[in-house]
């Protein structure tokens, strides 16, 4: 699974002119599935994730997790995050999981996350959706349980 954080203030997702999720402090989760994903990769990036210090200390260092804090997730299905861009210009996205798999484990990671004492918000999966955040920091990661 690949998953880019985004540490934010507050962020939304609104879909047709609609919010249907929005959190304050806390992480932008873009995720996005691949065909070797399982329910037991998707729980560990979860745990990772739950754990990550990427939250200022009273020091000003980057020292607590998302869990210490008490802060939120967003989280937004994002299949372009496997895009392959190595020949021409148009990205190809046939490297992400089939809707149906992506689907299921998009939503095992949210419940996932949530099962570790996280307040969770959603977008839709496969809507056109309008995400907007504001950036602290800006903090932002990129995790690939596939990479070493």
């Amino acid at each position: 699974m690949r998953a880019l954080l985004q540490r934010v203030t507050e962020a939304s997702v609104t879909v047709e002119g609609e919010v249907i999720g929005e959190i304050g402090p806390g992480l932008l989760i873009l995720v996005c599935a691949m065909p070797e994903d399982t329910e037991e990769t998707v729980e560990k990036l979860a745990l990772k994730i739950s754990k990550l210090r990427l939250f200022k200390d009273d020091g000003g260092k980057m020292n607590l997790s998302l869990v210490q804090t008490g802060g939120s997730a967003l989280v937004v299905s994002q299949f372009t995050l496997a895009a392959d861009t190595a020949r021409g210009n148009r990205p190809g996205f046939s490297g992400a999981a089939k809707p149906e798999m992506a689907e299921a484990l998009y939503s095992h990671f949210a419940r996932s996350l949530a099962g570790l004492e996280i307040p969770v918000q959603t977008g839709r999966f496969g809507a056109d959706m309008a995400v907007a955040l504001v950036n602290n920091g800006p903090v932002t990661l990129w995790l690939d349980t596939a990479a070493p």
